[in-house]
């Protein structure tokens, strides 16, 4: 489903990550692991295809891809409900009625968003992925502020629906999510540093 050869990737022209290649079957997750600053980000944007790859080659059906990053991507003066049903109408969707009980928002579904905790606005940004039909996803840090039963709630659905679906996923997390999925320690590809110049940490 996606299959990445002789990769290396960039921040500003400068690499950060050499050489890298792997493949993510269907119904398959592939956890990305590595301190801060090696490139867990940027690995994930050029992914998804929001950045150019320096050299190398990603393989996956066009449209099968989704980015999410720590931003949660919710509309403030619009209710829960309200939100997941403008993320499905963007890809011509309608908001499958198991995602609430996915993520706990059965309750909150007429709740303006801008009302809701750190992690409630979380759990509503991931239960984007269930309305978007997108197979390939590529995650980034997916749990943050979220609590032990939301991070148990997010892995049950990657494993028992997208998973079990047939979509896969590339994961980077620092944290355990249960899942039963490889990882893949990109600190033996970090590139070696540029003495010329830098990188943006805070993308990396």
């Amino acid at each position: 489903m996606l299959r990445v050869s002789d990769l290396t990737c960039a921040r500003g022209g400068v690499p950060v990550l050499e050489n890298l290649s792997f493949d993510v079957a269907a119904g398959q997750a592939l956890i990305l692991r590595g301190p801060n600053g090696v490139g867990k980000t940027t690995l994930l944007r050029t992914l998804a295809g929001l950045q150019p790859a320096l050299t190398g080659r990603i393989q996956m059906a066009d449209g099968t891809g989704a980015y999410a990053s720590h931003a949660d991507g919710v509309k403030t003066a619009l209710t829960v409900e309200e939100n997941l049903t403008f993320w499905a109408a963007v890809y011509d969707r309608t908001v499958p009625e198991d995602v609430y009980a996915a993520y706990d928002l059965v309750d909150l579904r007429q709740r303006m968003a801008g009302t809701l905790s750190a992690g409630q606005k979380r759990r509503l940004g991931l239960a984007r992925l269930g309305v978007i039909g997108r197979d390939v996803l590529f995650l980034d840090e997916p749990t943050v502020s979220l609590d032990g039963f939301s991070v148990k709630m997010f892995a049950d659905w990657m494993r028992d629906i997208h998973l079990a679906g047939g979509g896969c996923a590339v994961i980077a997390t620092h944290i355990a999510l249960g899942l039963d999925a490889p990882e893949l320690e990109l600190s033996p590809f970090a590139a070696a540093p540029d003495a010329a110049g830098g990188s943006d940490e805070a993308f990396l």
